[in-house]
C-alpha cells in the first residue's frame, strides 16, 4: 500500500529524486536545442555570412543571376545598387541584396558546377 501512496503523491517522488529530478525533466530540450543549432542555425548563419562577403566583393564584369532569375552583366555598382546589363543596351537597376549568387562562364550558377543535382533531370 505504502507504493501507491507514494505514486500519488508528487511532493514524495520530487523529495525522493531532488533537484535533479527537476532538472532532468528539461534535459531532452536541451539536447533539442542543441541539435537544432548545429543541424539548423549554425549553418544558416554561415551561409549568411559568406553571402554578405560575396556581396561586399562584387566588381564590375561579373556576371551574377539575382533572387529572381535574372541573369546579367554588372556594368555599374553603387553602395546599395547594383545596374546589370541584360542584354546589348537593356541595362535594370537592382538592389545589391538582390544578388543571388555568380555565373560561370558557360551561364552556370557556380553552386550547379559543383556537381548539386538538378531539378527535372
Amino acid at each position: 500500500m505504502t507504493g501507491i501512496a507514494f505514486a500519488a503523491d508528487p511532493a514524495a517522488g520530487a523529495a525522493a529524486g531532488g533537484a535533479m529530478g527537476a532538472f532532468g525533466q528539461f534535459i531532452p530540450l536541451i539536447l533539442i536545442f542543441v541539435v537544432f543549432y548545429f543541424l539548423l542555425i549554425r549553418p544558416q548563419q554561415k551561409q549568411a555570412k559568406q553571402h554578405q562577403i560575396f556581396l561586399n566583393e562584387l566588381k564590375k564584369g561579373y556576371k551574377v543571376v539575382t533572387k529572381g532569375g535574372i541573369h546579367g552583366e554588372i556594368t555599374s555598382l553603387a553602395d546599395k545598387v547594383v545596374t546589370l546589363e541584360v542584354a546589348k543596351g537593356v541595362e535594370i537597376k537592382v538592389s545589391r541584396d538582390a544578388i543571388a549568387g555568380a555565373l560561370n562562364k558557360e551561364g552556370v550558377p557556380e553552386a550547379d558546377k559543383n556537381g548539386a543535382k538538378k531539378i527535372g533531370g
